[in-house]
């Protein structure tokens, strides 16, 4: 089913150029600029009063979701990549590893300022592509 909006017909479940639905989102793959695989989006962290999308949630390691720990990134430091068919970050597997994480079931506290400070500071200033 499609629907028109002015002179653009839109389908759902669609997004194209520089738009994305969420739900799209989770399940997209995370690559180092080396092209190693470090793990797909989980989740994302929006900002509940200015709607932004603050953090992306990396999930890595495990097996079928079980043992896998949780990356949370800031979401300038994603950049899609058409070829890749999934989003670049311009860190190591090792300097993931040895950033901010938690385990599945210990989601943080995303009320707490000084754990988003932390993330930011650990990943801090963004790199540029």
């Amino acid at each position: 089913m499609s629907s028109t909006i002015g002179t653009q017909e839109m389908t759902p479940a669609h997004a194209s150029g520089d738009n994305i639905e969420a739900s799209r989102v989770a399940g997209t793959s995370v690559y180092s600029t080396d092209g190693d695989k470090l793990g797909t989006v989980d989740d994302i962290v929006l900002g509940k009063r200015d709607g932004q999308v603050k953090y992306a949630i990396l999930a890595s390691g495990g097996f079928l979701g079980i043992g896998e720990d949780y990356y949370p990134l800031p979401w300038q430091v994603l950049k899609y990549d058409e070829r890749q068919g999934g989003y670049v970050i311009g860190i190591t597997i090792d300097q993931l590893q040895n950033g901010p994480k938690f385990a599945g079931e210990a989601r943080p506290s995303w009320n707490d300022p000084a754990y988003g400070r932390g993330i930011d500071d650990y990943y801090g200033p963004f790199p540029a592509y």
